[in-house]
């Protein structure tokens, strides 16, 4: 072998074993393979919360809605109970009889009358 040959084969050995070395060298351990897993759990996990968050707030918005719906049919039933009860007493007071006996109230609605005599 020439001394040419002895040099390329040793610089080719020298370079094969610094990329042996330098593969090693930047391969991941374990720790750090947790560690990213961690941080795209902990990820996933903060949009879970956040998506959780705005659908609390979209159905407590939702429960204001329904609590003022229901706060004013609350007051147009009385508004409509006391309008009824003016007409019949005026219909009475004239010597006169309502068209008709009014039908029973059902129980349902017997519950949400609350504080009229029915």
């Amino acid at each position: 072998m020439s001394p040419e040959t002895t040099t390329s084969i040793g610089v080719s050995l020298a370079t094969a074993a610094c990329g042996v070395w330098a593969a090693l060298a930047a391969r991941r351990t374990p720790r750090q393979e947790r560690r990213d897993d961690f941080v795209v759990v902990s990820e996933q996990q903060g949009k879970a919360i956040q998506r959780l968050e705005d659908r609390i707030d979209r159905q407590e918005a939702e429960a204001d809605r329904q609590r003022e719906r229901i706060a004013a049919q609350d007051v147009t039933i009385d508004y409509l109970h006391i309008w009824v009860r003016r007409l019949v007493g005026h219909i009475r007071g004239l010597g006169q009889e309502p068209p008709r006996a009014p039908e029973p109230v059902p129980d349902e609605v017997r519950t949400l009358l609350r504080g009229i005599d029915v």
